[in-house]
């Protein structure tokens, strides 16, 4: 009998609403999912799809004018994040749960070298010495790849190149063993063969470590080379959910579907024509009343358009919240018929 997995994260409605003078804007509208230990979860969608706003939601860094609304449950190793203080959470974060930011020269302080940076992150969550602290540190430069790191550990951010600087905040995330790491869109703004290798690191990290990790990215390259399962986000809402196999093999959501036709197929023998996705991104301070995909859906229903579609199951390991999976839907071809509203 296989053994069972441990789940670490469960992530129940969540809401996060940032207030402005304008109004409110709905970033993350009723996410919902679970992890377990040792999962690689990526989270694909494109800018404005609520990605990074869950994130920061589970690191409980959303400031002023964003709140998490009353109703959202993020319960991390048995315990519901949501409802520690400012105090309590600093805690957990660096130490359970760390995350990679996406620009490293923004995330780290230009006035201080990576040695002093890493340093009182160790310290701060460990009971290490500074000597200690500083062996560890060098270590784990050495573990992500930084050339001679006796020397370089001793350099400012702005000595760092753009590659460098993200496997030094790698390290420092990994540090002190976090449980869970998130990576919000890790390669980001860096070349092809950086971001090649910083792939690279994180599999290895996965892979040798059995880190947890949940991934952050608009490409789904990315997302292909290192996940286990997928969340498909559009609107600030969840569009579909499965393992990477499901997401890629077998999308059931016109948006995924719509995804996979906008990005180029690298070796394919009959040149297929990129389609992009007509039109624009809904506004979350005016979201449709329906899904929030059907004004750019080419199968939407006056049903698409007046309410949301629950998650209905495709299989045990992959749902869709599109209305084309009920009994009673049209049948289109490519797009099952569900077995049962979740």
């Amino acid at each position: 009998m296989a053994e069972q997995k441990k789940k670490i994260l469960e992530v129940k409605n969540l809401q996060t609403s940032f207030y402005t003078h304008l109004g409110e804007v709905q970033a993350v509208r009723g996410v919902s999912y679970d992890l377990f230990e040792g999962e690689v979860l990526g989270i694909v969608g494109e800018s404005g799809s609520g990605k990074s706003v869950s994130a920061l939601s589970i690191m409980r860094l959303i400031e002023e004018p964003g709140v998490i609304k009353e109703g959202s449950s993020i319960i991390f190793d048995g315990v519901d994040i949501t409802e520690l203080d400012n105090k309590e959470m600093s805690e957990y974060r660096g130490n359970d749960i760390a995350m990679i930011f996406q620009d490293p020269m923004t995330s780290l302080n230009p006035v201080y070298s990576i040695k002093n940076q890493m340093v009182e992150v160790i310290r701060r969550h460990t009971d290490m010495n500074p000597e200690e602290a500083l062996k560890r540190a060098k270590e784990l430069l050495g573990m992500v790849g930084i050339p001679d790191p006796e020397q370089q550990i001793h350099d400012y951010p702005h000595q760092f190149s753009g590659g460098m600087r993200q496997r030094a905040l790698i390290a420092t995330a990994i540090s002190c063993n976090p449980k869970l790491l998130i990576a919000d869109e890790p390669t980001t703004a860096l070349d092809v063969t950086i971001q090649a290798q910083i792939i690279e690191l994180l599999k290895k990290l996965q892979e040798e470590i059995g880190m947890t990790i949940i991934l952050i990215t608009h490409d789904l390259g990315v997302i292909a080379e290192l996940s286990t399962h997928v969340i498909v986000m559009y609107g600030g809402m969840m569009m579909e959910k499965g393992t990477v196999e499901d997401i890629f093999y077998n999308p059931q959501h016109p948006y995924t579907k719509g995804l996979h036709k906008s990005i180029p197929k690298v070796g394919e023998k009959n040149k297929e024509r990129l389609v992009p996705i007509e039109g624009s991104p809904p506004d979350l301070m005016a979201p449709p009343a329906g899904c929030p995909f059907s004004p750019r859906c080419p199968h939407a229903m006056k049903i698409c358009l007046e309410k949301p579609a629950p998650l209905f199951e495709v299989s045990e390991s992959q749902v869709s919240a599109c209305w084309l999976q009920d009994d009673d839907a049209p049948d289109v071809a490519g797009y099952k018929k569900y077995k049962g509203a979740k």
